[in-house]
């Protein structure tokens, strides 16, 4: 069985502290977003914690909707992960290199789908996702180097 995980790795210049603040901050995801498909947040916490909910406004192929998250994975620093309705999950790891110098992965999780994973792999997905994933690594990147 292939593994049902999608995951991309970047180093970013910058303390795990000044990546995790912009990563916990919902109004900043459309900033850092390299899909394309995050227009803003309509409603949610300034900081992201375990548990917290936050809604945001989204358009895939033009069509605008709203998709609801929920913080489900959380250690100050170092993970977080969100997911909405669905089962899958987005997850952000941060391993300090040094005081300054930061690994940050960003891995979209669709095992938790179980049988109905194979749908995310038919409609290509995973391909999708990391192309999606190395864009918004770089986005993420660009942010945190330049704050």
């Amino acid at each position: 069985m292939a593994t049902q995980k999608v995951s991309r790795s970047i180093t970013v210049n910058a303390p795990a502290e000044r990546i995790f603040a912009i990563l916990t901050n919902p109004r900043r995801h459309a900033e850092i977003d390299g899909s394309a498909m995050v227009s803003g947040c309509l409603h949610g916490p300034e900081t992201l914690t375990a548990g917290s909910e936050f809604r945001m406004d989204m358009s895939m192929l033009g069509v605008p909707y709203r998709m609801t998250n929920r913080v489900v994975e959380y250690e100050k620093n170092r993970r977080i992960a969100w997911r909405h309705i669905g089962p899958h999950r987005w997850r952000w790891q941060l391993e300090p290199v040094d005081d300054h110098t930061t690994r940050v992965t960003e891995t979209f999780d669709y095992s938790p789908a179980g049988p109905f994973a194979i749908l995310y792999q038919l409609a290509g997905y995973p391909a999708r996702n990391a192309r999606a994933i190395e864009q918004t690594l770089l986005r993420l990147k660009a942010l945190a180097e330049a704050e």
